[in-house]
């Protein structure tokens, strides 16, 4: 497994209607996550800018969400929200992990 993450920037005053469109997020969605491999996916949220973070089978699973029909249609919901880069796309940014800790493991 591994993590990954990103961020984006909330265009002002999106917050509660980003929150809303995720509490309702379609099962073609959460499908299209699982299948490419990503079992976790949390986002959080401080002054407009969210972090994401993901667990998933391999490093390129959410690079190949992001190409799928599916999240095409559910970034055309969420473009009204979000900060978009001058050819329309989502302006994510990688974030590096730079450190780790699992208590868990032995």
């Amino acid at each position: 497994m591994v993590r990954r993450a990103f961020t984006l920037r909330l265009k002002p005053g999106a917050l509660d209607e980003y929150v809303r469109q995720h509490d309702e997020i379609w099962p073609e969605l959460v499908a299209e996550l699982k299948g490419q491999g990503i079992s976790e996916l949390t986002i959080f949220e401080r002054n407009g800018d969210l972090i994401v973070y993901c667990v998933a089978t391999d490093y390129e699973a959410m690079d190949r969400v992001w190409a799928s029909e599916v999240h095409d249609r559910w970034a055309r919901v969420m473009a009204p929200l979000i900060d978009v880069n001058d050819d329309n796309m989502v302006d994510a940014v990688p974030v590096t992990e730079v450190w780790h800790l699992d208590t868990a493991a032995g």
